[in-house]
């Protein structure tokens, strides 16, 4: 509910972005009353966004006002986990982290100090600027971030070298689109109106994705493969193509390298075969295979649920790559969509690019890290921009470590989360609300300067002013250098290529040189090497456990058969405003699967494998296939019954390319939990 304004108060509406993990980044307008935000809405100055925005933003303001905000530094004064803290001055809390720094690097090296950081925030201003100074000039350890988007990220560097891709504009001029891991509904909610117009228009919807999603309701076909088959489909749609004079010649022998070996990775997986390891109709699969090959322009949507297990990289590879063989390219609404990040070319070119040879950790392995490394061992952790103990995999081993008496954590964050109760000393954050920064969409090509709408809350600061003076008393910046976040917003501006910095400080929407709707091999083509796409490399072939375009086999077992997926909901951006009331978390589940069980819907129970348990209410309906059941991401502790989430019974195996998160690959038993 929106704060309720003053009667009599003057209001102010002020326009902002917003730069949170979302493809859509939202142009915002922001009614303020007495220096205090009442009520979000969209602005139309993002045309792609237009006006309205997605439930979860709309209600930030519970998150800057709620009783979980920090407002102050504090430290520890209780046992780990039970957050109880002391409140202390800012100077306070700066000198104890110099302090700590200057032990743990001469004790153990800075190797010891770990931090850790994600997508709380896709700013420019918040991540990889003054914080990437202070840990690289210092030497901690340096984190791989491969929670999202890393396998996806390895397939579309390699293949295309993250080529912009086709932008919701262009959906319309589809005659088929096919969305392939990837709820449009539940994030990214503004492509949804652009897929409704080309259908509208005539076009074919195919859905592929273990849930009956509200796209998959309103598609011509849907495909609900078993979580970690994606791969096997793919292929069988590439044999398909290869066999049946659907290939594009011409385009291949042109503008690729590696058909030949890709061809002779797909030849063993006919339609009945991948049919079969994705427990899909064989004869829905050949027709999805045959509309592909003969529609023109056909737009596959390629998602990151596909890539959350152990073949997700080989999945990603081969699904992008099916343009290419098709020949789907160089016509508008033709091509692929994937992540329009690097469309912008944006380098980072005001931070030093050197960095210094130390350890790096997999932030998937935090549970490890923090348990078993000793080489030297993790004594200092410092956490901003995400919520760990909720979102990485093998969720117990990662709170034994955040236990540990002997480790010093630094929380620095908006709100009380998960994480930050076993913190040692929590610092609060500004929102973005509160502050500048850039939001850069990575669905639409869309870039916005976000402004501050009010004044920092309590004594929350951001983070480009607490790295700047933590580098500062550490004496780790020159004097031109920027010490806070106004010094690096103009820094930045003025650092940006081309005229997207004079754009966005004459209050004008930037766009690169190729426009914001660009056409695949017309208007952009790709960034590799030699500009050709790599269908096929033998270094990830080498790289991948069993091989590139090789399936591994389902880890499950008659003890542990069903599949437990975690994806995105409508509540929560990953992690973010997981704080905000709800009622309690639910599992879905099929009616065989309960009815097998002899379970209904409503009751609660146990969710376990080796590694954990989640107490929680059961939902039973037909939203997931057989065989699958599904928790939702980014639930904090609270919302179950005994404070465990999904993350409690996903593996910390890693993806076969990039290094990801195998969410995707637990595998559970569920039981009815017995009353009391």
């Amino acid at each position: 509910m929106a704060t309720e304004p003053v009667l009599g108060g003057p209001t102010s509406i002020v326009d902002t972005a917003c730069p949170l993990d979302c493809p859509d980044a939202c142009t915002l307008s922001v009614k303020v009353q007495h220096g205090k935000v009442i009520s979000l809405d969209g602005s139309r100055r993002n045309p792609v966004t237009d006006g309205y925005i997605c439930a979860k933003v709309r209600k930030f303001d519970q998150r800057l006002y709620g009783p979980d905000r920090l407002l102050h530094p504090a430290v520890r004064r209780g046992r780990k986990g039970e957050g109880r803290f002391k409140r202390v001055t800012w100077d306070e809390a700066l000198e104890l982290i110099v302090d700590r720094f200057r032990h743990a690097k001469a004790s153990h090296g800075g190797a010891s100090i770990l931090p850790f950081s994600y997508g709380g925030s896709n700013g420019l201003l918040t991540q990889d600027n003054l914080d990437a100074q202070l840990w690289r000039r210092f030497g901690t350890s340096r984190l791989a971030r491969t929670l999202c988007a890393a396998p996806t990220g390895v397939a579309n560097q390699t293949l295309y070298g993250k080529m912009p891709s086709v932008t919701y504009q262009d959906y319309p001029d589809a005659r088929l689109i096919i969305l392939w891991g990837v709820n449009p509904s539940a994030s990214g909610i503004h492509l949804v109106p652009y897929v409704r117009t080309a259908l509208k228009r005539g076009a074919k919807l195919v859905v592929i994705d273990p849930r009956t999603t509200m796209l998959a309701r309103a598609a011509d076909i849907h495909l609900p493969v078993k979580p970690g088959t994606d791969l096997a489909v793919a292929l069988a749609i590439h044999r398909f193509l290869f066999t049946s004079g659907l290939a594009d010649g011409a385009f291949l022998h042109d503008h690729t390298r590696g058909a030949d070996q890709l061809r002779e990775r797909a030849e063993e997986w006919t339609l009945e075969r991948a049919a079969a390891a994705a427990d899909i109709d064989p004869l829905a699969l050949e027709q999805v295979a045959r509309l592909y090959g003969e529609s023109s322009p056909a737009l596959i949507r390629c998602g990151w649920g596909l890539e959350r297990n152990r073949n997700g990289g080989s999945a990603a590879m081969a699904v992008l790559a099916l343009p290419a063989v098709g020949g789907k390219f160089g016509v508008r609404g033709g091509g692929y969509s994937m992540s329009n990040s690097a469309s912008w070319d944006i380098t980072r070119p005001w931070i030093a690019s050197d960095e210094p040879d130390t350890r790096v950790v997999n932030m998937n392995l935090l549970g490890r890290a923090l348990t078993e490394y000793d080489d030297p061992p993790v004594n200092l952790l410092f956490v901003y921009n995400c919520n760990p103990a909720a979102t990485v995999p093998d969720q117990r081993r990662v709170i034994r470590g955040l236990e540990r008496e002997d480790l010093f954590t630094v929380v620095f964050e908006q709100v009380m989360t998960d994480t930050a109760l076993y913190a040692d000393l929590v610092l609060p954050a500004t929102t973005f609300l509160e502050g500048y920064d850039f939001a850069k969409a990575y669905g639409p090509i869309n870039m916005e300067l976000a402004v501050p709408v009010i004044e920092p809350t309590g004594e929350a600061r951001s983070n480009a002013d607490v790295f700047g003076e933590l580098c500062a008393r550490l004496g780790l910046l020159e004097d031109d250098e920027p010490k806070g976040e106004l010094d690096l917003m103009l820094q930045v501006l003025g650092a940006l290529p081309g005229t997207i910095g004079n754009d966005l400080g004459a209050g004008k929407r930037p766009l690169p040189p190729f426009g914001d709707a660009p056409i695949q091999f017309v208007d952009v083509f790709p960034n590799t090497p030699d500009g050709k796409v790599e269908l096929y490399s033998a270094a990830l072939d080498i790289s991948a456990p069993v091989g590139l375009y090789r399936l591994q086999p389902d880890p499950g077992s008659e003890r542990y058969p069903l599949a437990l997926i975690s994806p995105a909901s409508d509540r929560t951006i990953s992690s973010t405003l997981g704080e905000l009331p709800r009622g309690d978390a639910k599992l879905t589940m099929h009616p065989d699967d309960a009815g097998t069980r002899s379970l209904s819907d409503g009751d609660l129970v146990r969710v376990f494998n080796d590694l954990g348990e989640v107490h929680c209410a059961l939902l039973v309906n037909r939203s997931v296939r057989r065989g699958t059941v599904s928790l939702p991401k980014g639930l904090w502790r609270r919302s179950t019954r005994n404070g465990a989430t999904a993350t409690a019974l996903a593996p910390d195996t890693l993806t076969d390319l990039g290094g990801g998160a195998c969410f995707n690959d637990a595998r559970v038993q569920v039981v009815s939990l017995p009353t009391a």
